[in-house]
């Protein structure tokens, strides 16, 4: 009986420190979240509140139970202490990750050689998501003794980087004006800020280059990687350019020419099909395709764009072409294998009137004024007949061009034959 007795003080203590402890969680939960918001507010996370709480309620509760607490406290410390040392240094790192922020949920951030999107901050782990789409848990102590990169601050568009090797033989300047062409027709690459690309080092077989671009998701550092790469072979081949092998041990091979024989006659049969050259002989096609420069262009590239300035035409080789209109990216026509444009910028240096792009890896011949002013003055009634050709062409392509854009002649008083022949200087 004085054993059940004795208890009720003990029993209205452990009252008392539940009110308390009621009242502090209510208190700090009303000032440290504004009304009408179920998640915690960015100055005061979950654990920062779960931590003032409990350090509120230590010392009410030491002063209402003074005696009992003083006389446990110093053993009860430091047994804890000895048996809590991970899960305590991981909670202070977790309190202080969250009060200094040095990242965010939802930012791309590498903890030593560790990568991934921040997904969840608790008291004893920081969890992320890694590109490969696995969960990784990082004990919060461990943040707390590595270096933390984070992606997404102090801006969202994040700088990457990609190295490329040149020939020797290749003038620096238009190397680097490759380069540019190649992260300009990279969909990922931020026009602004600028790209930037510098002569990196001389190496054993290559000039190194480093090209620095910008993206706007971390996310895709990758995908833009590879599509800058990509473009990079397929520019480099355009400009001649050669990307040298490693050179380990002394090797020979054999130098194969660019455009074999094989494919300046298929180019020659190619234009046969063509309705502009169909009057001309083989021998003729064939001088034809062998002055004029055979280009290789990769999917989604453009091969001419809108309002730009050009002296050439196009002849399909290989794949299929999207032809567009800018600023709205109407599509006009597709294209195919044997096809031609540009006919008008060759004819009379108009600039360009839409945006071509590679349907899929596209081989094309680039038919230059100059070579096409040999090949009318050598054949004197080609000009009449590729006239002809055009004007019946360009009647229906202005049909399906709204009319804003519809390009006209610049002087109105000539026909097309007069403009032909006056650029040509026949």
């Amino acid at each position: 009986m004085r054993q059940g007795l004795g208890d009720v003080p003990l029993l209205s203590a452990l009252a008392r420190l539940t009110l308390v402890l009621s009242i502090v969680n209510a208190a700090v939960t009303l000032i440290a979240n504004p009304w009408g918001q179920d998640r915690p507010s960015d100055r005061f996370p979950a654990i920062v509140q779960d931590f003032t709480v409990l350090a509120v309620f230590t010392i009410v509760g030491t002063m209402l139970l003074r005696e009992q607490l003083l006389t446990t406290s110093a053993v009860g410390a430091v047994v804890v202490g000895f048996a809590l040392q991970d899960t305590l240094g991981n909670l202070f790192a977790g309190l202080a990750i969250q009060i200094e922020k040095p990242f965010r949920v939802g930012q791309w951030v590498q903890i030593a050689d560790r990568e991934g999107q921040v997904q969840e901050i608790t008291w004893r782990a920081t969890k992320l998501r890694t590109k490969s789409g696995q969960f990784l848990i990082v004990p919060n102590s461990v943040i707390s003794k590595e270096p933390v990169l984070n992606f997404s601050e102090p801006t969202i568009p994040t700088r990457i980087e990609v190295e490329i090797g040149a020939s020797y033989s290749a003038p620096p300047n238009q190397v680097k004006l490759a380069i540019h062409e190649a992260m300009a027709n990279s969909s990922l690459v931020m026009k602004t800020p600028e790209a930037q690309v510098m002569l990196k080092a001389f190496g054993d077989s290559s000039i190194d280059y480093l090209a620095q671009f910008w993206i706007e998701d971390y996310a895709v550092d990758r995908t833009a990687r590879d599509q800058v790469r990509t473009n990079l072979w397929y520019t480099f081949r355009r400009n001649n350019i050669e990307i040298p092998y490693p050179i380990q041990v002394q090797y020979e091979r054999t130098e194969e020419p660019v455009r074999s024989t094989q494919h300046i006659a298929r180019a020659a049969a190619l234009l046969g099909g063509i309705e502009l050259f169909k009057t001309l002989d083989l021998d003729t096609r064939y001088a034809l395709s062998k002055s004029s420069r055979e280009h290789l262009f990769a999917a989604g590239e453009p091969i001419v764009i809108q309002d730009a300035e050009g002296d050439s035409m196009f002849v399909l080789l290989t794949g299929r072409a999207r032809v567009t209109l800018e600023p709205s990216g109407q599509e006009v026509a597709v294209i195919p294998a044997g096809g031609f444009f540009g006919e008008m910028s060759m004819l009379t240096g108009d600039r360009r009137t839409a945006t071509v792009r590679a349907v899929d890896d596209a081989e094309v011949l680039e038919i230059s004024a100059k070579e096409f002013r040999e090949l009318a003055v050598a054949n004197s009634g080609l000009l009449d007949h590729v006239t002809g050709v055009i004007s019946a062409r360009r009647t229906g392509l202005d049909d399906a061009r709204p009319a804003a854009i519809v390009t006209t002649a610049a002087d109105p008083q000539r026909g097309l034959l007069d403009r032909v022949r006056r650029y040509l200087r026949l």
